[in-house]
């Protein structure tokens, strides 16, 4: 499998930054890019970078299996993750997860048909001073409300 000049480079510095027998500790950040450029974690994607770290297939499994960042199944271009955990549901997470859900006409895990959108309920994203929080591919939202996550998904149907 190859990837993009960018990411193959990216790569390399990476794994350079890493001495002899410890580029291992590459793993997460490169599953992570090569899921951005992918779309999700493939078997030929795993097998790509089980030879590169010299880990086994199964190592990345277990590291698939345990990071909820790391999805199986291609997510919306605008993957949604609403914090419901204590302090954002004690300010209206469950309501804003039942509320982004009805907008979006999806369920947890599910993606739109357009491949617009993909929402998930999420544990702490470490913002409790500023509950409730979601995120959107990589940018946080704190204080949300759903006022505010209606313009916010207006703005992201304009940006298609």
């Amino acid at each position: 499998m190859t990837f993009s000049p960018e990411l193959e480079a990216r790569f390399a510095k990476m794994i350079g930054n890493y001495p002899p027998g410890r580029q291992k500790g590459a793993l997460i950040p490169m599953l992570l890019y090569a899921q951005d450029e992918v779309g999700s974690m493939t078997p030929d994607l795993i097998q790509e970078v089980s030879r590169r770290l010299k880990v086994t297939p199964l190592e990345i499994e277990e590291v698939i299996g345990y990071y909820t960042m790391l999805a199986r199944e291609p997510r919306g271009k605008h993957h949604i993750q609403v914090c419901t955990n204590v302090s954002c549901q004690a300010r209206g997470g469950e309501e804003l997860f039942a509320h982004a859900c009805s907008r979006l006409g999806l369920h947890n895990k599910e993606k739109s048909a357009d491949g617009q959108f993909s929402i998930e309920e999420v544990e702490c994203m470490g913002a409790c001073s500023w509950a409730p929080a979601i995120q959107v591919n990589y940018d946080f939202y704190y204080d949300m409300t759903p006022e505010k996550f209606d313009k916010l998904i207006d703005s992201l149907r304009q940006m298609q």
